[in-house]
């Protein structure tokens, strides 16, 4: 049997509680949180109590003092930072700095300026050491199974003719994250947060970077912060243009990715089939012959699965999976931040940073 990883978790939050805890709960053979830290005691011991059932050896820890006993704690190879998105990059490096691996959750920076800063101080740890502590981005749509076979599938269509993004959300009083106070003072708001996943799942399918965007946004929910819907047009690097429209709560919520190849299209839907939400992905050929396959979500157990075996003492060399990478994580938010500056300047032709 292999011997568990032993892990922090910085947050005590409802995506903690929701998704780390349960799903961490899932591989608990490969892994075992030694502590849940949290600014306020009692916020951590909410967090401590929920996962005591599946790892009842887990500790509580709060403030200064509880972040000091994590970093210097050297039977701890890797911590995930779940914060608020304005505080992530700056845990994640003193981590870092400290010699622990990190997975941090998305969004990877701020924007384009937090990440170029947070690349530089990341390359001062440890210059050209292969015993460099890994920086991952917890961006579960690169492990989602659906959007593991449509990439496959897009191989199989030919060259790209064209490539649509619909995303209908349902960012509601219902939803968990609605009332979430970062996500409401972030500039970009929930476009940014939530779109760093569709531009993932974009980003994967097609293969090729983004070169260029067009942009407009509109702010028409008020109780959402601005802005709260976009309509872009952009061109990928390998000369296909398409588009990508988000509005971020609707009352007939809709998301997909469309391909459209010269010999086929491949469509990614998500959508719930006998109670399972996952995605619904499929290939329409030449002939009109559509064959389909569901793929329940999985991501979010995967990517935490890829990032302990590439820290566990069965890793040699410590080389993360590409997809976990803070450079693609990066490329998401310049996307992003492309789309959000050419709306602001009514549409105007906005390059995408490259990373």
């Amino acid at each position: 049997m292999a011997k568990q990883t032993q892990i922090a978790i910085i947050g005590a939050g409802t995506f903690v509680k929701n998704q780390y805890i349960p799903r961490l709960s899932e591989i608990s053979d490969l892994v075992s949180i030694k502590y849940i830290w949290s600014r306020s005691q009692e916020s951590a011991r909410s967090a401590v109590e929920a996962a005591s059932k599946n790892f009842p050896e887990v500790e509580c820890k709060w403030g200064d003092a509880g972040l000091d006993d994590i970093m210097k704690d050297a039977s701890v190879i890797g911590v995930a930072v779940v914060l608020a998105g304005q505080i992530q990059v700056d845990m994640a490096l003193r981590l870092l700095k400290a010699g622990k691996h990190v997975i941090q959750e998305k969004p990877a920076a701020a924007n384009n300026e937090e990440a170029e800063m947070a690349l530089s101080s990341y390359n001062l740890i440890s210059p050209g050491s292969p015993s460099k502590p890994i920086w991952a981005i917890a961006e579960n749509y690169r492990f989602e199974p659906g959007f593991i076979e449509g990439r496959k599938l897009v191989e199989e269509i030919g060259d790209m003719m064209s490539v649509q993004v619909i995303v209908e959300g349902s960012m509601n009083s219902s939803n968990p994250y609605f009332a979430s106070s970062w996500r409401r003072s972030f500039t970009g708001g929930f476009i940014l947060d939530m779109g760093v996943h569709m531009i993932a799942g974009l980003r994967m399918l097609v293969g090729c970077e983004m070169k260029s965007v067009s942009a407009f946004t509109t702010h028409i929910d008020t109780i959402l912060p601005p802005p709260d819907n976009i309509s872009s047009t952009y061109q990928l690097e390998n000369g296909c243009s398409g588009i990508f429209v988000m509005s971020v709560s609707t009352r007939s919520p809709k998301i997909f990715w469309r391909v459209v190849g010269i010999n086929g299209t491949v469509q990614v839907e998500r959508g719930n089939i006998d109670g399972k939400h996952g995605y619904l992905v499929s290939k329409f050929d030449v002939d009109g012959k559509c064959t389909s396959s569901f793929h329940p979500f999985s991501g979010v157990t995967e990517e935490l699965k890829s990032f302990l075996h590439s820290i566990s003492e069965d890793s040699s060399n410590h080389k993360p999976d590409p997809r976990l990478s803070f450079i693609e994580g990066v490329r998401d938010v310049a996307v992003l931040e492309a789309m959000l500056e050419s709306g602001s300047k009514q549409g105007v032709v906005v390059p995408v940073k490259t990373f």
